[in-house]
């Protein structure tokens, strides 16, 4: 006999996010896939076959896993560079996701 820890009749998958590592539900996120031809893609449908990575749809959490240099987080992720053309695809959906502000940066009232 199974028993379940959870009350819920299905589970919810959950993945992290590879910029902030804020673990939310799979479908809270958006997969990139390392394609088995070498590029680096968006995912939306989390179908497609590669190795997968996932990021929150906030734009802070794109740009910082999307900055070069000693935290290339998405390099570290794939085990693999990004290419150029692959980062400045990845930039621009980026750049259209919401920016969150943090508590210190909200307005009062």
């Amino acid at each position: 006999m199974h028993s379940r820890m959870s009350d819920t009749k299905h589970d919810v998958p959950e993945r992290t996010c590879v910029a902030c590592h804020q673990t939310k539900p799979k479908h809270e996120l958006v997969r990139l896939v390392h394609t088995p031809a070498g590029n680096i893609e968006i995912d939306l449908r989390g179908k497609k076959a590669g190795r997968g990575a996932y990021l929150c749809k906030r734009r802070e959490c794109w740009d910082m896993a999307l900055a070069k240099g000693r935290k290339d987080r998405l390099a570290h992720s794939f085990k693999t560079e990004v290419a150029p053309e692959d980062r400045s695809a990845l930039s621009d959906y980026g750049k259209t996701l919401p920016v969150t502000l943090t508590t210190g940066e909200r307005g009062v009232g």
